[in-house]
This record gives C-alpha cells, sequence and structure tokens, in this order.
C-alpha cells in the first residue's frame, strides 16, 4: 500500500443538502427490519428490550434512503409485493421519499424479516434474516426506461439476474455503477465487469481469495477503475486507477452499528456524482460514523447530535 493517505473530510450541516439533485436507482433486497436494543438472550432466556425500531431494510435499501436523505431521487429496484406487511416498507420509504418499482407486485408472499438485536453497552449487532433467497426475479420483470434520467445505479447482489442485466445497460448508457460488496455471492463475477465502484467490506471474499490483497487483485483482473475495502472503524483502503491509498475514518463511541455500511453506499453514490474519489469515501464515512451515534437505521436522520 502506497503511502497515499486522505484526511478525514469535515462535513458541516449546509454541505448535507446537495443545490442540484440526482436520480439514483438502487437495485437488490428488500427486507422489514425489527431492530431491538437490549443484550443478546441466552438460551432459555426472556429479556426485555429497552428501545425498538420497524423499518425496511436491506443494503440497497438503506442506501437509497440515504441517496434520498442527502437531497437526491432514489428508486429501489426489488420484490416488495402484495403482503399486509408490505405496508410497513411502503409506509417507511414513502416518509423517506424512496419510490419503490416492483418487480413482483402481485406476490402475497409475506416479505424477507431480519430479527436484529443491538448490544447496548457496544453497539453491535446480531441479525437473523432471510435474504432474496426465495424472491428472485427474472430481468423480464425490470420496467420499462428504468434507466431513464438515472445518474448512478448501486447493485448489492441479492437479485443477481436483474443486476446482470441493469448492469449491460447502464454501461451502454454511461452510467456509473456502484457495487456493495458485503459478501460475495454467486453471480458478481458477471456482474464485474460492468462496475466503476467496487466498494467491499472486510468480509468480502470472493472464490480463492483469502486477504485483502487476494481481493484487490481479483477485482483488478476485471478493470474496475476503482476498488474500496472498508474496515469499520479502522482506515479504509482503495486503488485507484492504478494508486492505492487510505481514508482515515471519524473515530466515535457507537450506539448502533446496524446499516452504517448501507449508509455509507448510500452517501457515497451522492458525493462521487459531485466530488473527487477520495473525498468522496471521506464524505461518505462521515455520514456512517454520524448515523452509529443513534439507534437504527433511521433516526440519525430524524435527530441532530
Amino acid at each position: 500500500m502506497d503511502n497515499q493517505k486522505s484526511k478525514i473530510v469535515q462535513l458541516s450541516v449546509a454541505e448535507v443538502q446537495n443545490p442540484k439533485s440526482a436520480r439514483g436507482l438502487f437495485v437488490g433486497l428488500v427486507t422489514l427490519d425489527l431492530v431491538y436494543l437490549g443484550d443478546v438472550p441466552k438460551n432459555n432466556q426472556k429479556i426485555v428490550a429497552t428501545d425498538y425500531s420497524v423499518a425496511a431494510g436491506g443494503p440497497a435499501t438503506n442506501a437509497a434512503v440515504t441517496f434520498s436523505h442527502l437531497g437526491n431521487q432514489a428508486t429501489v429496484l426489488g420484490v416488495v409485493g402484495s403482503h399486509p406487511m408490505t405496508q410497513l416498507i411502503r409506509g417507511d420509504l414513502a416518509n423517506y421519499k424512496v419510490a419503490i418499482a416492483d418487480l413482483e407486485p402481485t406476490t402475497d408472499l409475506a416479505p424477507p424479516v431480519s430479527s436484529i438485536i443491538v448490544t447496548q453497552t457496544t453497539g453491535e449487532r446480531a441479525v437473523i434474516s432471510m435474504n432474496a433467497v426465495k424472491t428472485q426475479a427474472n430481468s423480464v420483470s425490470i420496467p420499462p426506461d428504468i434507466l431513464q434520467n438515472v445518474d448512478i445505479v448501486l447493485i448489492d447482489g441479492h437479485q443477481m439476474a436483474v443486476s446482470y442485466s441493469i448492469v449491460q445497460m447502464a454501461k451502454a448508457k454511461n452510467i456509473p455503477v456502484v457495487i456493495d460488496g458485503g459478501s460475495w455471492k454467486p453471480g458478481f463475477e458477471e456482474v464485474l465487469p460492468f462496475v466503476n465502484y467496487a466498494i467491499c467490506s472486510a468480509n468480502f471474499y470472493p472464490p480463492n481469495c483469502q486477504t485483502g490483497k487476494d481481493v484487490f487483485s481479483y477485482l483488478s483482473g476485471f478493470d474496475i477503475p476503482h476498488i474500496v475495502i472498508t474496515h469499520g472503524q479502522k482506515p479504509i483502503k482503495y486503488l485507484s486507477c492504478s494508486k492505492t491509498g487510505i481514508v482515515d475514518v471519524p473515530q466515535i463511541q457507537a450506539v448502533d452499528t446496524l446499516g452504517a455500511g448501507d449508509i455509507f453506499h448510500g452517501a457515497f453514490c451522492n458525493y462521487i456524482l459531485r466530488q473527487s474519489f477520495t473525498d468522496a469515501l471521506a464524505l461518505a464515512a462521515n455520514i456512517a460514523a454520524d448515523s452509529c451515534k443513534f439507534f437504527g437505521t433511521r433516526r440519525w436522520m430524524d435527530l441532530k447530535c
């Protein structure tokens, strides 16, 4: 890693809202998140949570909410359906001005539900959930003109067949594509040739990769211009147009780390349309760190520090 280091960019309240609105398409998982603040129970133990939250969830969904909050127009492309529980999802996203492009509007299957316990003393979270395995859509379900006037696309890998079609269309229209590499998912290898920004967690390990160096090497083989590996509260590592470096992240006392990565991705999609690559990383890290000062994935937007 070269000794190229970006300083933390300080973000003022005035900088949160954009002077010019952009349009983003966020493709992937839509869940219903039930989040509790408390201690993780032991076997056969019952505990009482000190707080709780109910919100739409999923990597692409949380990123879209963040993108919208920062003054843009966001659309989630995923499976929602018509089950009564989806009204909670629809209501939450409407509250944050996020549009839904439903890949399976007539399905009456219950949406994937995530149950999450956030440990009050550390801010760490434990999650049990269903992903999109049972709600995979076909590319023929993609609404026509879905990329009309879109400025940026984010893929979280949970709707791979749809994502593959979307990234091809985005490439033809010169729309930048960001992937949320939370973990490796089969089919990513078909999407990667069309990616401009690969933002991966430290848990993202493609086949035969065991270290961060392996991941950088693997992704570089797809000619991705900008590759990022985040490490929670540790500095972000990147490879950008053959230049390596790190970006520091704010050091905070976390209340809740749930969704911080998703929020980072949504903020990055906002800033990369207006800032340099390293500044976009630093500004996104500020937003993600700020979100960790509050319980749940929404209160950081509703309350001031």
